[in-house]
């Protein structure tokens, strides 16, 4: 085969693995929950079906326009979180009305780890399994190795 031919096929043979290293980390056939983009209204979110991810998973929903967080950052935010195994929302500030403010570094390492480079103004969904979450152990209302759902809405970085 000639040398150009041969780069082409070791090309496409790398955006196939790449492309199945991807599903199969994501827990196999499973989709992420749908969210609803509404800003400044607590949001929808379609219960999940399928294997949770075994891998922290982030998806935009909204795109922020304003300070990004960093790992140092405090952040002012509204919340909803839902279970993966029953789809059950567990907490919401949005039910309560007021907002939570806390350091990033303070909270569980999947929001640590999954919400630098997003922007106020925005909502990030995160996919938490439980090596990032509460573990074996759970905690209150989570149950043990329990993969959380957080619909997160940055209102201000700081």
């Amino acid at each position: 085969m000639p040398s150009k031919t041969l780069i082409k096929v070791f090309a496409v043979l790398a955006v196939i693995a790449m492309t199945f290293t991807t599903v199969t980390s994501c827990g196999g056939n499973n989709k992420l929950p749908s969210v609803t983009d509404n800003a400044g209204e607590a949001p929808t979110i379609t219960p999940p079906k399928g294997d949770a991810p075994t891998t922290l998973q982030t998806k935009d929903i909204i795109v922020g326009t304003g300070a990004e967080v960093l790992p140092t950052s405090t952040l002012t935010v509204h919340y909803t979180l839902m279970s993966w195994s029953n789809g059950a929302i567990v907490e919401s500030s949005w039910s309560g009305g007021q907002p939570a403010t806390f350091p990033l570094s303070g909270v569980i390492v999947g929001w640590q780890e999954g919400l630098p480079g997003a922007k106020a103004g925005g909502r990030r969904l995160l996919v938490i399994p439980a090596d990032k979450a509460y573990g074996p152990n759970g905690s209150g209302p989570i149950g043990p190795n329990e993969t959380l759902i957080f619909v997160v809405d940055i209102i201000a970085v700081s």
